[in-house]
């Protein structure tokens, strides 16, 4: 078992305690959030779709053609030995890709050395009292801009929406296009339960495609559960569950959003189902059942 000690991040080329961990001030991240990021959760020493979330960090890289500092590969044994590092059986592990330390500029000097930061932290459990009532959520007009399939450290929007759930005392804020269809959450994605079949948002600019997302769909199909990719209201016909998942809330209930109760106001069933899978998937790679 891990025991308590100092926290380490990988900065650049060294594994350095926490609280000395530095970046230049140049360093595009901060001057123009010139960067992509993933989050990665780790149980017992088992990464979660470890494979999944380095293809969709390379893919991020590619579309803002930023070269990667280090190799797949070699990214992968940092994100490892981070996790070996830092105390925490159970870890959510932050990778953070920028363009580099150059002078403050719009334009991309050639030969810039991109900037790689690893770190981790307690692997934080929804409390079973939150997962009982279920959350609540409001709806925002999407102010962000049109490429959200990139993971980019540029969440401005998405904080100021989590800090308006946070005034109006809800869990979440979830971002609705020009026709009010719901497109994803400040940092979750959604699913609607609709006539007993899964109903979220198709993959397009307007969308992140979810890690855990990806994960719930494969095990909803896989369990005979109907799943359709297509846009959607809250004002739907049919419409009885909401839920959101994340790395960090797997499938977390929805049962009141705006103000006005979802289905019965309780976690509905498939919600719960959809939950329970997903844990259930946790605990075999935990167990070592599942590559």
């Amino acid at each position: 078992m891990k025991q308590p000690g100092t926290l380490t991040a990988w900065v650049n080329d060294r594994f350095t305690p926490l609280g000395e961990a530095r970046v230049h001030i140049e360093d595009r991240g901060f001057q123009f959030a010139d960067g992509i990021y993933e989050v990665i959760a780790c149980f017992g020493g088992t990464f979660i779709d470890l494979d999944e979330h380095l293809a969709r960090l390379w893919r991020s890289c590619e579309a803002i053609a930023l070269e990667p500092a280090v190799s797949r590969e070699k990214l992968r044994d940092l994100i490892r030995e981070t996790y070996r590092r830092n105390p925490f059986p159970d870890a959510m592990l932050y990778v953070q890709i920028t363009r580099g330390v150059a002078p403050r500029s719009h334009h991309i000097p050639e030969n810039i050395r991109p900037t790689l930061v690893i770190t981790a932290r307690q692997l934080s459990q929804v409390p079973e009292e939150k997962i009982r009532r279920g959350a609540t959520a409001i709806t925002l007009a999407d102010i962000r801009w049109k490429r959200c399939d990139i993971k980019s450290i540029a969440l401005l929007a998405s904080v100021l929406g989590k800090q308006e759930a946070d005034r109006m005392h809800a869990d979440e804020a979830f971002w609705l296009d020009e026709d009010g269809h719901l497109l994803e959450g400040c940092s979750t994605n959604c699913f609607a339960v609709i006539d007993e079949s899964l109903v979220t948002h198709p993959l397009d600019h307007r969308v992140l495609g979810g890690i855990t997302r990806d994960l719930a769909i494969r095990l909803a199909r896989r369990y005979g559960l109907p799943v359709h990719e297509r846009p959607w209201r809250l004002d739907e016909q049919g419409l009885s569950e909401l839920f959101m998942t994340s790395t960090t809330n797997a499938a977390m209930p929805v049962c009141r959003v705006d103000g006005h109760v979802i289905g019965n106001g309780r976690p509905g069933r498939i919600s719960m189902q959809i939950r329970t899978l997903l844990l259930q998937h946790f605990d075999e790679l935990r167990a070592g059942k599942r590559s």
